[in-house]
């Protein structure tokens, strides 16, 4: 196979910065973080904002409960391929953990160190979900204050953990029973509290760019799907390897411009092109390490292609 790739130094005719896209390309293929309000299902906020922009598709990535405020990333258009990603991002969340009877911080502070790592969760009667014992584990669980019966507490955890019943789970552990009073997201993945809007400002910014055609507001707002990945090791694909990945193609090890070594194998990691723009999701075959030492062979498999077929052309002969 003969290379037809440009050179480094010269910019190809192809191709654009997520960063440089126009609105209508961020509708079509990006995303929004959202201050999701108590009241709304995350599942409605998602339809209110496909309504507003008009758009066929918007789905949100990480169900809130209605009570529960925060971080909701919206994914619009094609970007809702990406939301998949996110299962491999941990979350972070703060909340009051209301206990039954008084307790001792320092009776609070050693349970919340039993919790710490692994723990086998049972999914609330009201989840969506079947209930199953699962696994899922806690990274952290730090006491911001605690008074009597009330602990206001952080938790940084694999994504998937009901944060309801690690607070019954914990009651139970100090014997005097407990419940979630309230919660709140602040962080999805490498998405934090930052980056949110609330609602009402993403829809003045959006009406203000119908109605007198400025998107400065509202391109401050949307973002590249790719934004959605920044918590994955990434693997830069040469322009010749593009279009047979937006078909399928497994990675070959000649397809590779750059690679994190520090890749493992089994790893979901994501691909892009040199400009930035996200083509696909696959799980390594080997460790990062070993593909630099490596002439022949495929790299990894693809789990979810996210560029269209046909953006870059086919650069081989």
């Amino acid at each position: 196979m003969t290379s037809t790739e440009p050179t480094e130094r010269t910019a190809p005719p192809y191709g654009k910065p997520p960063r440089a896209r126009t609105v209508e390309e961020l509708l079509d293929a990006g995303m929004v973080v959202l201050d999701k309000p108590q009241g709304p299902t995350s599942h409605q906020v998602s339809a209110w904002v496909r309504d507003l922009l008009g758009i066929a598709k918007a789905a949100h990535g990480g169900t809130l409960d209605p009570r529960v405020t925060g971080v909701l990333p919206i994914a619009l258009g094609r970007a809702v391929r990406v939301l998949d990603a996110l299962h491999v991002g941990d979350k972070e969340y703060v909340g009051v953990l209301r206990l039954h009877q008084d307790v001792p911080r320092d009776r609070v502070s050693e349970a919340f160190g039993e919790f710490v790592g692994e723990v086998y969760q049972t999914p609330p009667v009201r989840a969506a979900v079947k209930r199953v014992l699962r696994v899922r584990r806690i990274h952290e669980l730090e006491i911001l204050d605690h008074r009597a019966r009330d602990t206001l507490f952080r938790v940084r955890c694999e994504a998937g953990t009901y944060i309801r019943t690690l607070c019954v789970d914990l009651g139970e552990a100090l014997g005097v029973g407990g419940h979630l009073q309230d919660l709140r997201r602040t962080r999805a993945a490498d998405l934090g509290e930052e980056a949110a809007v609330s609602l009402s400002a993403f829809r003045d910014a959006f009406t203000h760019w119908k109605e007198e055609g400025d998107p400065t507001e509202l391109r401050a707002i949307l973002r590249p799907m790719e934004e959605l990945l920044g918590h994955l090791r990434r693997v830069v694909v040469k322009d010749t390897a593009v279009e047979a990945l937006c078909h399928g193609a497994p990675l070959m090890i000649p397809g590779i411009l750059e690679v994190d070594p520090a890749i493992a194998s089994g790893e979901l990691v994501a691909l892009f092109t040199r400009k930035g723009e996200a083509v696909a999701l696959g799980r390594a075959r080997q460790r990062g390490a070993e593909w630099s030492s490596a002439k022949t062979g495929i790299a990894l498999d693809l789990e979810r292609v996210l560029m269209d077929p046909g953006s870059y052309p086919r650069l081989w002969r």
